[in-house]
C-alpha cells in the first residue's frame, strides 16, 4: 500500500478507537460494561446486530466464495426475517422483562442451575473457537501487505482488539460499531461501482454479469430438495431458520447487543431492521465477488492469490518451474479474452449456436488453468509442506491492493479492520458477561460489589481474548472461514435453540429431563457431521428436535 493509505487506514481507527473509548467513559458497574445501562435506541441496536454478525469474515470470504462458487450462499440467509419474527415476539419480551445480564439466567429460573450451566457452557465453547476465527481473517489482510508470516499479524490483531475491548465493555462496542458500519456501507458501495469501472470500456454491469453467468457464477436460488447440498432455498428457509433463531436469539454475543435497548420496542425494531437489510447486504456482498469474476475474464487473475506462499516461492530453488507455469497461465488467460470478447458479441448478437461454442471455448481454458492450478500446488508443497493451499480468503484483497486507486485501497482494508474489530469486541464482550454472570457471580462471589464484579469482567474479558487468540493461530488450517464459522454453529446451535424452545413452550418438561435431551442431541448431531450424512444447516433442525423429543421420552419415563 502507498503512505496515503496508510495514512487512511490508521486515521479511520484512531478515530473509531477514540470514539469508543470516549463514549464508553465513566463506566462504574457492572451494568454499564454488560449492557451499557439499557439506554440505546433501535437503530443503534440494529447496526450494532449486524455489525456483530458482519465480521471481517464476511468482506474477506463472502466475495471469495462468489468468486469460485458463485451466489449460491446468499440462500443462507433465507431463514432470517422468519427468525426475527420469532425472536421480537417471544425472546425479547421476557429478556427484557427479566431484566436478565445473560440469556441464560433465564434458564435457571425455569428449569435448574445444571441446564444454565450447560447451556452456557456450550456457548463458551463454540464462541470462544469462532472468535479466534473472526480474530484470524483481518491478519490475512496484513500478512499479505506487509509480506509477514500469518502467525506474527494474528499476534498484531489479536492484541490491538483484546486492548480495545477490555477497556471500552458493551457501551464501547456499541458505539463503535454505530460509526463501523456507517463507514462499511459507503466504502462496500463504492467498491462496488469501481469494480464496475475496472471493465472494459464497452462492458457494462449487465454484459458483466452474463458473462459471469454462462461460468455459473450467477445462480443464486436453487429448488432442489437435496440434504447433502449445502446451499438450497430449503436448507436456507428451513436449517437457515433454526441457525439463526438460535444465533440471535440464544447467543450472547447477540444477545447482548439487543439488551442494550432502551425498550422491547426499541430492541423489537432493530432486530426487524437487520432482518430486512441483512439480505440484500450480503447480496450486495457477493455480487461483487462475482464482478470480480468478471474482471478477470478480461485481465490476467494470479494463479494463486496468496502473496506470502507466492513470495516464498519466487526465492526458493523452484522459481524457473515457477516462472514456467505462469507464463503457461499468462497465455491461457489472453486466449480466454478473445473467447470472452466473442461471447459477448454473440450475446448481444443473441447468436445461440456462437454462444454454445464460445461457452464451450471459455471452459477448456478453464479447465487448462485449473491443471496448472494443481501443478503451482505441488510445486508450493515441494519448496514448504506446511504451505497453506487455500486462498480463497485472499481473493477479494488481493483484487483490491491491485487494481483500486491510491487511498481507496486503505479505506477498503480498514473496512475489514472495522468489521473485525466489531465482530470480535462484541464477541468476547458477550464472553467475559457469560462467566462472570453465569459461573463467578452464581458460584464463586455473589454478594461483590459492583467494582469488583466490574474488574472481574475486565479480567475475564482478556482471560478470553488470549483462548480466542490462540485458536487463531490455528484458523489458517480450516479452509474457508465463512463456512467454518457456519460450520462451527451449526454443531451447537440446534442443541441450544432446542433448550430454549422447551423453555417457553414445552411447560410439562422439567430440567431434569432437558439436561440429558441436551447431552444426547450433542452426541446425536456430532455423529451425523462426522459421518457427513447432511448438509451442515440441517444440523441446526436435527439438533432442535433432538432436544425436544428426548426431552419428552425422558420427562415421561421420568414419571413412571
Amino acid at each position: 500500500m502507498s503512505t496515503i493509505d496508510w495514512i487512511v487506514l490508521f486515521f479511520t481507527l484512531f478515530v473509531i478507537i477514540l470514539y469508543g473509548m470516549y463514549k464508553s467513559r465513566g463506566i462504574k458497574n457492572i451494568d454499564g460494561y454488560i449492557v451499557g445501562s439499557r439506554e440505546l435506541p433501535w437503530y443503534h441496536v440494529g447496526l450494532s446486530v449486524m455489525a456483530t454478525q458482519a465480521s471481517a469474515i464476511t468482506f474477506l470470504s463472502a466475495p471469495g466464495l462468489a468468486y469460485t462458487s458463485g451466489m449460491g450462499f446468499v440462500q443462507f440467509y433465507f431463514g432470517l426475517p422468519l427468525a426475527m419474527i420469532v425472536i421480537c415476539t417471544t425472546f425479547v419480551p421476557i429478556f427484557q422483562r427479566l431484566k436478565v445480564y445473560t440469556a441464560y439466567e433465564f434458564l435457571e429460573k425455569r428449569f435448574d442451575v445444571k441446564t444454565r450451566i450447560l447451556t452456557a457452557a456450550l456457548f463458551l465453547i463454540q464462541r470462544g473457537v469462532s472468535t479466534g476465527i473472526t480474530i484470524f481473517a483481518p491478519s490475512i489482510i496484513l500478512s499479505s501487505i506487509l509480506y509477514l508470516d500469518v502467525t506474527y499479524t494474528t499476534l498484531i490483531i489479536g492484541s490491538m482488539v483484546i486492548l480495545y475491548t477490555v477497556w471500552g465493555g458493551t457501551k464501547a462496542v456499541s458505539y463503535t460499531q454505530l460509526l463501523q458500519m456507517s463507514i462499511i456501507f459507503g466504502a462496500m458501495f463504492a467498491a462496488g461501482v469501481l469494480v464496475i469501472r475496472l471493465l472494459p470500456g464497452d462492458m457494462g454491469f449487465i454484459d458483466a454479469l452474463h458473462i459471469a453467468g454462462k461460468s455459473g457464477k450467477t445462480k443464486a436460488i436453487d429448488l432442489s430438495f437435496d440434504l447433502n447440498n449445502q446451499y438450497t432455498v430449503w436448507t436456507g428457509l428451513i436449517g437457515g431458520f433454526f441457525l439463526q433463531l438460535s444465533y440471535f436469539g440464544t447467543d450472547q454475543s447477540q444477545v447482548g447487543r439487543y439488551l442494550t435497548g432502551a425498550s422491547t420496542r426499541e430492541s423489537r425494531l432493530g432486530l426487524l431492521m437487520n432482518g430486512l437489510l441483512k439480505i440484500p447486504m450480503q447480496f450486495c456482498i457477493l455480487l461483487i465477488g462475482v464482478l470480480v469474476f468478471a474482471y478477470y475474464q478480461f485481465n490476467t487473475s494470479p494463479l494463486f492469490f496468496n502473496n506470502v506462499e507466492v513470495n516464498k516461492i519466487e526465492n526458493s530453488i523452484y522459481k524457473p518451474e515457477y516462472d514456467r507455469i505462469t507464463e503457461k497461465h499468462e497465455k491461457i488467460s489472453k486466449e480466454k479474452v478473445i473467447h470472452v470478447e466473442a461471447l459477448t458479441k454473440a450475446l448481444k448478437a443473441d447468436d445461440k449456436q456462437q454462444i454454445d461454442q464460445q461457452r464451450y471455448a471459455l471452459a477448456q481454458k478453464n479447465n487448462q488453468d485449473k491443471l496448472l492450478r494443481k501443478e503451482l500446488e505441488e510445486l508450493l508443497l515441494k519448496n514448504n509442506p506446511k504451505a497453506d493451499l487455500n486462498d480463497n480468503n485472499y481473493i477479494f484483497l488481493s483484487f483490491i491492493t491491485s487494481t483500486f486507486p491510491i487511498g481507496f485501497v486503505g479505506l477498503l482494508v480498514s473496512v475489514i479492520f472495522l468489521a473485525s474489530m466489531g465482530a470480535t469486541a462484541s464477541a468476547i464482550n458477550s464472553l467475559s458477561s457469560t462467566t462472570a454472570i453465569d459461573i463467578y457471580k452464581r458460584f464463586v462471589n455473589k454478594d461483590a460489589s459492583d467494582r469488583k464484579y466490574l474488574l472481574m469482567s475486565r479480567l475475564f474479558t482478556l482471560f478470553w481474548g488470549m483462548i480466542a487468540l490462540a485458536v487463531a493461530l490455528f484458523a489458517s488450517k480450516l479452509g474457508n472461514l465463512l463456512e467454518a464459522v457456519n460450520i462451527l454453529g451449526s454443531l451447537f446451535y440446534g442443541t441450544i435453540l432446542g433448550i430454549f424452545l422447551v423453555a417457553f413452550y414445552c411447560k410439562s418438561i422439567g430440567g431434569k429431563a432437558v439436561f440429558w435431551a441436551a447431552v444426547l442431541s450433542e452426541i446425536v448431531i456430532f455423529s451425523i457431521w462426522k459421518a457427513d450424512v447432511l448438509a451442515y444447516l440441517w444440523l441446526n433442525l436435527v439438533g432442535c428436535v433432538c432436544v425436544i423429543v428426548f426431552g419428552y421420552i425422558l420427562q415421561a419415563l421420568s414419571k413412571k
